[in-house]
């Protein structure tokens, strides 16, 4: 299938690694002009390297109004932005009791305020066009909630609320606004998660995700982590389909019973 990609303008934010370097390589594939950003221009340069000859790597904190307009001024360099994918985020294994005011915000700040930032540029630009569309990445957690990740959940969540908003103010124009929501996938944060879990359980790491998927995501349908790369494919689909905007698209494994979710 033919997604009229060719040089076209993404930015995918956090693309680096895991679930954003799997999309900005799809991108790339389908033959688009691909931005990453991060604060490691080393790392940058392998990534983009890794991706692609049209794959370019801008080092911009996204934790700032500079790095957002550092970033939205470099792909302004190769045309107007197409496509926007808020992918930075971050997450860990906390007791809520014990999470301080001062980590709160900064899941705030990784996993809300880093996609704020780019989006008003990107997103005024887009609508003053009357093209473009913008994607969120999400998480399962944001409706399965999960008692010992509270704030990576309530951020996710919030990151649905937000681009359901946003989606609003594209009312009669060409501009899409969606999120995504992926269940736990292969990545390698993932991975190394799982492997430091089994090594202090004392079990393989194929133990530990039976034990996972039977004792915590028993509804769970493929009973694995999905291959980064699926979501890659689901994301350039979502993104380009003209009759999808203002919704969630799942990508869960079948996680979540509820259709309403």
């Amino acid at each position: 299938m033919d997604f009229g990609l060719k040089e076209k303008i993404v930015i995918v934010t956090g693309g680096a690694t895991g679930i954003g370097h799997a999309i900005a390589r799809t991108f790339h594939e389908e033959g688009a002009i691909v931005i990453i950003n991060g604060r490691d221009r080393a790392k940058l340069h392998k990534a983009a390297s890794s991706i692609g000859p049209r794959a370019y790597g801008v080092v911009a904190d996204l934790m700032t109004k500079e790095g957002a307009l550092a970033l939205a001024d470099y792909a302004a360099g190769f045309g107007p932005v197409s496509f926007l994918v808020n992918n930075i985020g971050v997450f860990d294994v906390n007791d809520f009791f014990e999470v301080s005011d001062e980590r709160w915000m900064e899941y705030f700040q990784h996993n809300l305020m880093t996609a704020i930032r780019i989006t008003r540029l990107v997103m005024k630009d887009m609508l003053s066009r009357n093209d473009g569309s913008i994607v969120f990445i999400s998480s399962e957690a944001a409706i399965r909630s999960i008692g010992n990740m509270t704030p990576y959940s309530t951020t996710k969540t919030a990151m649905l609320g937000l681009s359901r908003s946003l989606a609003e103010l594209t009312r009669g124009t060409n501009v899409r606004v969606n999120s995504y929501m992926p269940g736990s996938t292969a990545t390698e944060s993932v991975e190394t998660y799982f492997a430091d879990l089994a090594a202090e359980q004392g079990k393989t790491v194929e133990q530990t995700l039976a034990d996972f998927y039977r004792d915590v995501q028993p509804s769970n349908l493929v009973q694995k982590l999905i291959d980064p790369a699926l979501h890659g494919r689901g994301v350039v689909q979502l993104m380009t389909n003209a009759a999808m905007n203002g919704v969630c698209h799942r990508a869960d494994g079948g996680t979540i019973r509820s259709i309403f979710g």
